[in-house]
């Protein structure tokens, strides 16, 4: 199962240059996907494969939050952009009570909020971002801005990686990330 979680981060984190931030964000939210499986199938390593989500899906947020939120405000997107926040910061309050437990030794309590932290990203990856945001910017960014943009967010989530974003998640429970107007 570790070289499974190496092959994640090597696809996500570099050797590799996407050319569309929103191929990257959709293969990141894939990597994800496949983590939440691991997980739910997973016995006794279950600790080690949930660090890796949740620095996964810490990094992945402070790179949409601080990079591509901002480069993708338009008129048409502050309301998905707005709502997509505070999907963020439900999710990180369910990731901050995992924190909490012990995976093996409060499996009940550690599955069933694994259960809810899957459906809300699932939520906010698949049906609000790769469904209705991405085709709007899309028509809205040209593939140069997307192309460029992609260097930027995937920088941002390197960055992230390298400090254990997860132990952030608690601190950035009490509200949603601040966005700039349109």
């Amino acid at each position: 199962m570790a070289t499974k979680r190496s092959s994640s981060r090597k696809k996500a984190g570099g050797g590799q240059k996407t050319p569309d931030v929103l191929e990257l964000l959709a293969s990141q939210h894939a990597e994800v996907d496949d983590l939440f499986d691991q997980l739910e199938s997973a016995g006794e390593d279950r600790a080690a494969i949930f660090q890796e989500l949740a620095d996964r899906i810490a990094a992945h947020a402070t790179a949409e939050e601080k990079v591509f939120y901002p480069a993708a405000m338009r008129d048409q997107t502050t309301e998905m952009l707005h709502q997509a926040v505070e999907e963020h910061l439900a999710l990180k309050r369910v990731l901050a009570d995992m924190l909490e437990l012990d995976p093996e030794a409060d499996e009940e309590g550690f599955m069933a909020k694994l259960a809810v932290a899957k459906e809300e990203f699932s939520h906010h990856a698949h049906e609000e971002e790769e469904k209705r945001l991405f085709p709007a910017l899309r028509k809205l960014m040209s593939k140069d801005e997307r192309e460029a943009l992609a260097g930027e967010v995937l920088s941002a989530f390197e960055a992230a990686m390298e400090d254990e974003p997860r132990t952030h998640i608690p601190d950035e429970t009490s509200m949603a990330a601040s966005l700039p107007p349109p």
